[in-house]
């Protein structure tokens, strides 16, 4: 049998691991730093290696790239899991994919913005738009009226009338 002194040691040890494991944002089973500041951010020619990897293809309204320019498509600080969600979102649909917008500035701000990486705009088909009604769970309007779905893991799409704005929050099941 333990002694008082070790007893209370033992506890007190049983204590600190226990908080470690469960203090919310830390320990293992927190979940780790939050997905608004544990995030790989990727160049713009690191996105489109992926994206030209998995047949999605990409356009510009101002046929440019350039982040600060809201005619352009950009890619630059995209978030490594948005990226993987478009090639998860390829596999899945087998459908033609084009991003229509990235991080490119003129989009609405926030925390899970175009801008911070974690949004990006795909043109309309009906191959999508017949996927996203189909398969994911509608969710209700969102502020500015676009109808909403979430996927099984958590991303969001809305249907902006000429194209689907999509969160990731992460990639959709890499």
């Amino acid at each position: 049998m333990l002694t008082r002194p070790r007893l209370r040691s033992a506890l007190t040890a049983l204590a600190l691991v226990l908080g470690a494991l469960f203090a919310p944002g830390v320990g293992v089973l927190g979940g780790g730093v939050t997905e608004a500041h544990a995030v790989t951010k990727l160049t713009h020619s690191q996105a489109t290696s992926r994206f030209s990897s998995s047949g999605i293809t990409w356009s510009s309204s101002g046929g440019c790239s350039n982040r600060n320019v809201p005619t352009c498509t950009s890619f630059d600080q995209l978030n490594l899991t948005s990226a993987q969600g478009a090639q998860t979102l390829k596999s899945a649909t087998g459908c033609a994919l084009n991003i229509t917008g990235g991080t490119e500035t003129g989009h609405a701000g926030g925390t899970y913005s175009h801008w911070n990486g974690y949004k990006l705009d795909f043109g309309k088909s009906t191959c999508l738009t017949n996927y996203v009604k189909g398969t994911f769970t509608y969710i209700g309007v969102r502020g500015d009226g676009a109808p909403q779905y979430r996927s099984g893991s958590g991303n969001v799409y809305a249907d902006e009338g000429n194209h689907w704005d999509v969160a990731y929050y992460n990639c959709g099941g890499c």
